[in-house]
């Protein structure tokens, strides 16, 4: 064969084009599973953070903040503590459970839920000068007991919601 007719046969192949371009819709399937764990993500997101039981351990760890940083006496801070430890007791695991509770009772209870450093001397000087039997200064120790408490406290059984007032 002479060069002459490979050239004119290479000339007889039809023009080098593309594919045209892949169109946006529909999406491949990788996108729809990235779209659907996004979205599963997001409702897990909203669930996450409107929980009332979350809501409330927020509210009480702003309202621990605030009674930090207030310059407030020792009763003042001890009552507001004690106030605050009872008030979250009662949303988080029910009033049957919790608002007959008194004296050693009442910190066993906070103490066992996770407050352990209100068990003992710490706790009953909250409370004793929470309710008028004289003064301690102990204030950072109830801080940092009622913050322990408000963090750990969960109801014991996932089933159990606390009763509604």
């Amino acid at each position: 064969m002479s060069s002459a007719m490979k050239s004119n046969w290479t000339s007889q192949l039809a023009p080098a084009h593309a594919p045209p371009p892949a169109g946006w819709w529909p999406p491949a399937p990788g996108w729809w599973i990235l779209v659907a764990l996004l979205l599963a993500a997001s409702l897990a997101g909203v669930w996450w953070w409107r929980d009332p039981y979350r809501r409330k351990r927020r509210a009480a760890l702003r309202e621990l903040r605030a009674i930090r940083a207030a310059d407030a006496d020792l009763v003042a801070s001890a009552r507001a503590i004690e106030s605050l430890l009872r008030r979250f007791a009662i949303a988080a695991f029910g009033s049957a459970k919790v608002a007959r509770l008194t004296g050693d009772a009442w910190l066993t209870f906070v103490a066992a839920h996770g407050g352990a450093r209100l068990e003992g001397q710490a706790g009953r000087t909250l409370l004793v000068t929470a309710f008028g039997g004289g003064a301690s200064d102990d204030r950072e120790s109830w801080i940092a007991g009622a913050d322990a408490f408000v963090r750990q406290a969960r109801r014991k059984t996932r089933g159990s919601r606390p009763e509604k007032r």
